[in-house]
């Protein structure tokens, strides 16, 4: 069984200030033009799965083209994050007003942070990983908000890396990657059908799946193997320039099926 293609989605070029994001590593030098030629070929990839992507205009904080952070999309409601790192909180207004109409809005309110990144939808449950970005406090309010949907968070602690989909993500809805140390605690909150498949490249834990295919980053070719073993689709994606930025496939984008009142016009 596949996950089901996405409708929607909405991405944001990296910036001229990219450069200055936030990254565990100052080197090498992020080249932006390479960046931005990298994200479009993200973009056309999406739509070429059937999306139907909306491109926001160029933020002016370094960290603004990572919008998966910035907000949890679900059936009929959508949270609108507070980031838990105090440079991102600038960027969320905008997501807001790129939701409205879309679903029914939830500004997360202080003292609790949470990021988008630890968050992975299986079914109906939500994943929260609890990490360096992401409080419990946090958790808590998503799962107010999720409760609307009748959608359940549980959550794991993160011990190292920066999120949680930064070390695992779901193919399809019975199979997640995993890289790292992770896997045992994701195996005591996941359904035991579930199969945890253990990738050996850390750039390859973040994959997207979209019907009938899934996305693996360029730089991730031992996991794209596994998965084509597997009878999967691959389609690969050169990310060098966001790696840089410690981002991934799926933080690049906000992705979800429209409403039937959102989108009747």
């Amino acid at each position: 069984m596949h996950l089901a293609t996405p409708s929607h989605a909405i991405v944001r070029p990296p910036s001229s200030s990219y450069a200055a994001c936030l990254r565990e590593h100052p080197d090498p030098p992020i080249d932006i033009p390479l960046a931005r030629t990298q994200h479009a070929g993200y973009v056309a990839a999406l739509r070429d799965a059937g999306i139907v992507v909306d491109v926001l205009a160029e933020h002016d904080a370094p960290d603004a083209t990572f919008v998966e952070d910035t907000a949890i999309v679900l059936d009929t409601c959508a949270l609108v994050t507070r980031p838990g790192a105090r440079t991102r909180r600038a960027e969320v207004a905008s997501i807001a007003a790129a939701l409205e109409g879309r679903r029914t809005i939830t500004i997360m309110p202080p003292p609790g942070t949470i990021d988008g990144g630890d968050v992975m939808r299986i079914g109906r449950h939500l994943v929260v990983g609890l990490s360096q970005r992401t409080d419990r406090a946090g958790a808590d309010a998503l799962a107010k908000v999720a409760a609307t949907d009748d959608i359940r968070v549980i959550t794991v602690d993160v011990p190292s890396g920066l999120h949680l989909k930064s070390a695992c993500s779901v193919v399809t809805p019975e199979l997640v990657v995993v890289h790292g140390a992770l896997g045992d605690a994701l195996r005591r909150v996941l359904d035991p059908s579930i199969v945890l498949l253990a990738v050996p490249e850390p750039t390859g834990a973040n994959v997207l799946g979209l019907g009938d295919r899934v996305l693996v980053s360029s730089a991730a070719p031992r996991t794209a193997e596994l998965l084509v073993a597997r009878g999967l689709r691959v389609h690969t994606v050169e990310l060098s320039q966001i790696h840089l930025g410690d981002g991934a496939l799926s933080c690049l984008s906000l992705r979800f099926a429209p409403t039937a009142e959102a989108w009747c016009v």
